[in-house]
């Protein structure tokens, strides 16, 4: 009885932290500490940051991935997964809603003009995560090289399928440099395959069952999942890989529908990786409102499960693993090669404006409001809404 109490307890809190954590997961990580390290000592911050890292280095969405981790230690994996629920919840709900209404203004012929501002906003946040990701992960001449190789490729091939080669290929070259790492003892790895083959599984399954049966649940639920298994980086670097895969290859979304949607999603508590339900939604549009719910629903399934199957997997063994050299010195060209995949994406999502005047000025000014102000992201979109609004009824 103690322990429910204590799991319930637990759980309120990670659904105070969802509604709350605005910001990325440099935000969410403070809020975490606070809540979970200095006021509830569920762990130490030692244990914690250790964590993180391990995280960081994973595919998938690092701050929803540290925090299945920390119900993972305290409960095992039942109260991971409802940690994983209950942070997932709020933005899953306000991104679908979004996702209706959006198609719901396109039905009915409505306009949705009042959303011009926050689509060059959207580029200015995307073009301010490209400046910040490469800040941090670019310490090297190879690390800058593959960064730069990696946004022409992606920028010029503009197809879903070259993502893993170049996240994979950059790894490698990096790896070559593993003598440079500095020695660690360490012991035979001892691995439990059980998640791992869980994952392969799982991805098999639903790949074949959408070859064969083209239905298009199916098929939305195997391309999230795909791509939630291939995101090394956090939310940022997904944008580039959705916005090829669902606007450019597959035309589910429409690059305004797109841009309104990631926009909005800045204004979100929680994940970045919450996009996906928005996507989602849309994707399932001439299926009607439950159908868009059902779309909504698969892609976060999708884009959310193969994270958490990794941290599963890894983390029994990462004590052992995190000593091995080669494994410290690909993490530099896999983040390399994701700095590069958002740099592709701020020029990807600039094409379809017009280049005007006010597009222009509203890009730079978002990137100088994120870079050298203190204003909240939410805030930010909440202006050029509310601007939108004004300009298009009165």
């Amino acid at each position: 009885m103690v322990k429910r109490i204590r799991y319930f307890i637990f759980l309120r809190d990670v659904f105070i932290i969802a509604i709350g954590a605005f910001g990325g997961p440099t935000s969410h990580l403070a809020m975490i500490i606070k809540r979970m390290v200095v006021q509830r000592a569920y762990l130490s911050e030692a244990e914690l940051m250790e964590l993180n890292a391990l995280c960081q280095i994973l595919p998938g969405p690092t701050s929803t991935q540290t925090i299945t981790a920390i119900g993972f230690k305290i409960g095992g994996p039942l109260l991971a997964y409802l940690t994983l629920m209950v942070w997932l919840l709020p933005a899953f709900c306000v991104m679908t809603t979004v996702g209706v209404l959006m198609s719901h203004f396109d039905q009915v012929g409505k306009s949705v003009e009042f959303t011009k501002f926050i689509q060059p906003m959207a580029v200015g946040f995307v073009a301010y995560a490209a400046y910040v990701i490469s800040t941090k992960v670019v310490k090297s001449y190879e690390a800058g090289a593959i960064m730069m190789i990696s946004a022409i490729l992606s920028f010029m091939l503009k197809s879903p399928y070259v993502f893993p080669v170049l996240l994979l290929g950059s790894g490698a070259l990096t790896a070559i440099k593993f003598t440079e790492q500095p020695i660690e003892p360490h012991s035979r790895l001892k691995i439990e395959w059980s998640n791992f083959v869980l994952w392969a599984v799982v991805f098999v399954a639903i790949a074949v069952v959408g070859h064969f049966t083209k239905a298009l649940p199916i098929r939305l639920l195997e391309n999230f999942y795909r791509n939630g298994s291939l995101i090394f980086g956090g939310g940022q670097v997904l944008i580039p890989l959705l916005y090829t895969e669902f606007v450019e290859f597959k035309h589910y979304l429409t690059s305004e529908e797109f841009l309104t949607g990631y926009a909005a999603v800045q204004a979100v508590p929680g994940p970045v990786f919450s996009f996906a339900s928005y996507i989602g939604a849309l994707s399932m549009r001439e299926y009607g409102l439950w159908g868009e719910i059902l779309g909504a629903l698969l892609a976060t399934i999708g884009v959310f499960l193969p994270g958490t199957f990794f941290i599963f997997f890894v983390i029994r063994f990462w004590e052992q693993l995190k000593k091995y050299r080669i494994v410290r010195a690909s993490i530099e060209g896999i983040n390399a090669a994701s700095s590069g995949m958002v740099i592709a994406a701020a020029f990807l999502l600039f094409q379809p404006l017009e280049p005007d005047f006010i597009n222009m000025a509203m890009i730079i000014a978002t990137f100088l409001a994120l870079t050298f102000t203190k204003i909240p992201p939410p805030f930010i979109i909440l202006s050029g809404l509310l601007a939108g609004f004004a300009l298009t009824y009165f």
